[in-house]
């Protein structure tokens, strides 16, 4: 998940790198399951938001599956991909909307 402005730069670079990379050493994936409590948490009301579809035998670094935030699941883990999200890697990409009050909703 990212903004559409996020989107059309890694177009451009044929990578996502967030801003967070340099520090976290990874890039936050979601499964769509779940997608929407990082949603929610970061994003709130934002209409600008695009969900990236991946193919996993296209990313070039591990992925780990980590404890999310303290307030999710205890079970619950989200995959993290250590390094760059290549471009070629999304097979998919959709709006993701939030309802009329701000909140995401679980994809069905």
């Amino acid at each position: 998940m990212c903004t559409k402005d996020e989107w059309a730069v890694a177009q451009r670079d044929g990578q996502r790198i967030p801003a967070g990379f340099a520090t976290e050493g990874f890039v936050h994936l979601s499964t769509p399951e779940q997608v929407h409590l990082p949603a929610n948490r970061l994003f709130a009301g934002r209409r600008d938001l695009v969900l990236l579809y991946l193919d996993p035998g296209l990313l070039d670094a591990d992925v780990r599956w980590e404890a999310g935030s303290p307030s999710d699941p205890p079970s619950m883990r989200f995959p993290h991909l250590f390094g760059p999200l290549p471009a070629a890697s999304v097979i998919d990409v959709t709006d993701y909307q939030p309802d009329a009050t701000g909140v995401f909703a679980p994809l069905e």
